[in-house]
C-alpha cells in the first residue's frame, strides 16, 4: 500500500515552534490543517504554499483566520522533505524583509549543519 503522504514536514530547531506555541488554539489548528494539506496533496494550491519571489528555494506557507494573516517560511531538502524555518503574523501588504532574511539565514544554517555531519 502506498503512503498517503507526498511530502514530510520537519521543524528545524525551535524557530517555527516558538512562534506556533504563541498562537491561539484556532490558529494552531489552521496551521496544522494547512501543513497536512501540504504533506498529503500531490498538487498544493498556491493559496496555501507559494515560492517567495526574489529568493532561491524559500516557500511561504499561508494561513488566514478571522481576518488575520500568518505566514511560515520553508524550504525543501532531498526533494520531498519540507523544512519549516520561521513564522510570523503578517500585518502589512508587503512581506517584511527581516522575515525573509531570517528564513534565508535559517536555511543556510540548516544546510551548513547538515554538511558538517
Amino acid at each position: 500500500m502506498l503512503s498517503p503522504y507526498y511530502r514530510k514536514i520537519y521543524y528545524y530547531k525551535d524557530y517555527y515552534l516558538d512562534f506556533f506555541n504563541e498562537l491561539s488554539a484556532d490558529v494552531q489548528k489552521k496551521f496544522n490543517w494547512t501543513l497536512e494539506l501540504i504533506a498529503t496533496l500531490e498538487y498544493i494550491p498556491g493559496k496555501y504554499f507559494k515560492h517567495v519571489e526574489g529568493t532561491i528555494g524559500i516557500y511561504e506557507i499561508r494561513v488566514e483566520l478571522a481576518g488575520n494573516i500568518y505566514r511560515a517560511f520553508s524550504f525543501f531538502d532531498e526533494g520531498k522533505l519540507i523544512v519549516i524555518a520561521n513564522g510570523f503574523q503578517k500585518k502589512s501588504m508587503k512581506t517584511p524583509k527581516i522575515e525573509i532574511d531570517l528564513a534565508k539565514k535559517i536555511k543556510k544554517e540548516y544546510f551548513d549543519e547538515k554538511g558538517n555531519k
